[in-house]
Parts: structure tokens; sequence; C-alpha cells
């Protein structure tokens, strides 16, 4: 059964970034702070009124392509429960870069809500080599696990790749939707903290028009009301942190103004 938030218009989602966990190459040695960190952020997300919020291993660049390695899904493991409890709002999930059945794995223990996947079907091209489709397992691990009531947040022409062949956007939003189930549909720019294009956007709606479309890099509180016209939700890191910049902590002031700005834009789209 899809959760309820997934199913909603006007979701705000604030992404905590964590820094690389044990085994990565910038660990710096304590979980303890880590830990620490990841609570900081959920608590700055929650006061600011967010609507779900997001773990993934941020700081773990360069990422593994598929499965990641048992340390990183234990810390992943232990990070998403403090920051659920700490926040209280409903909890996803992200694996970096395509890990769907350690975080199918993660959102299970931990209570989850949805689980994020950057590749859900088809093949991509990027920076850790050719990734391919997780559904098949990810889907058998959910059902394996009984985690049917975690949800599967796909993205669409991720950001960081390009696509294998030729380009298929339409076929692949479909694809998402009908052959791998996914739940949500995420659009974003090229990269980490860049403007997803509005061609795009229109397009996956197009082809997957009773789907839930969220936009996922780039937005800023002054592009919300235009992305709020053709998205039904918001992931957001970069903007909530100094500079805009991923991977820092968040700053509380800017996850009010944003969280504020975001409910302006809503109820201007919603008012008659």
């Amino acid at each position: 059964m899809t959760p309820e938030l997934l199913r909603r218009r006007g979701v705000l989602v604030g992404v905590v970034h964590l820094p690389a966990l044990p085994g990565a190459p910038r660990y710096a040695g304590s979980m303890n702070a880590v830990v620490h960190g990841a609570e900081r952020d959920a608590h700055a997300l929650a006061s600011a009124g967010f609507d779900a919020v997001i773990v993934e291993n941020f700081g773990d660049a360069p990422f593994h392509r598929g499965a990641c390695p048992a340390e990183t899904i234990a810390a992943m493991a232990v990070c998403a429960e403090r920051v659920r409890r700490v926040a209280g709002l409903p909890l996803g999930v992200n694996v970096l870069r395509n890990d769907g059945d350690g975080a199918m794995a993660v959102a299970a223990a931990t209570e989850a809500c949805f689980v994020r996947v950057n590749v859900l079907v088809g093949a991509r091209v990027t920076d850790q080599g050719v990734i391919e489709s997780c559904a098949a397992t990810m889907l058998r691990t959910r059902a394996r696990l009984q985690a049917r009531g975690v949800g599967v947040v796909a993205d669409v022409d991720v950001k960081h790749s390009s696509p294998l062949g030729s380009p298929r956007l339409a076929e692949e939003a479909r694809e998402a939707v009908e052959r791998a189930l996914a739940d949500v549909l995420v659009v974003t720019g090229a990269g980490t903290g860049r403007e997803a294009s509005e061609a795009t956007a229109r397009a996956v709606r197009a082809a997957a028009p009773e789907t839930p479309l969220w936009v996922g890099s780039g937005v800023r509180p002054g592009t919300l009301p235009a992305w709020l016209s053709r998205c039904d939700g918001v992931i957001v890191g970069s903007a909530l942190r100094e500079g805009d910049r991923a991977g820092g902590p968040v700053v509380p002031a800017r996850a009010r103004a944003f969280a504020e700005a975001f409910r302006e834009a809503e109820r201007s789209r919603s008012a008659p």
C-alpha cells in the first residue's frame, strides 16, 4: 500500500546529508559526531515545518555503483533511526549511488516511509561507471522483508548521469511506474544543486500523469511558485545550507525561510 505522504500534493522533504561513514575515504573516525550532526539537522528540519526527511550517505563519495559494504548499511541504519526519532516525521532513505536493496533493508529496520532510487529502470552512464536497474532485486527484498508499506521514489533522467543509448525520457518514466512499481517520480538538474528543466518535468508529467511528481534539485525560495505549478512536491538539500552548498549542516534560519516560502507558494497555488 502506498504511504499517504506519497499520494499527497504539496510535500516538502528536507535532506540530511550524512558526512563520510565508516569505511569511506573521508571518514573522520567518530560515529558519535556523525550521529550528532544527523540529529541536529533532523531537529532543524522538523522545527522548520518540513513534511518529511530523507537520509543519504552524501559524504561517502566516491560512491559504489551498486551494493554498498555492510559497514555502510549498518551506519545508515543507526543514523536513519536517530533521525526518525528526533524529527518525528516520515523518513526516507537513499543509499548512494544506487543500492536499492541496502536502502530497502535500512527502511525496513527503521520503519521508514520510502526509499529513493536513482536508477530504478534502464541503465545510465555515471562517474561510477554504468549503473543498471535495481528494481527486480529491490522489490523482492521488500517482499521478503514484509516491508510492502515502504514506498518507492524514483528518479527519471537522474543528475550526474547520461542515458546509455538513445534518450527515452517518456519511456523511462512510464516503465518506472508500470513495470518497476514506482510510487513517485523525481526530476533533477544535471548536478547537485542545479535546477531541473521545465521541459523535463513537463515530459515526465505527460508520460505518467497519474503518478505524483517531485522536483529533487535546484529549487530556491524564489522559484517555488513556478515549481509547485508543475510538481507535487520538493526535495531540498543544498538551499538549506550555507552558500547553497550540499554537504554542510542545515542552517535553521534557511530551513524556516524555505518552509515558509513553500507554504505561501502552496497556499497561492490552491487559492480560488
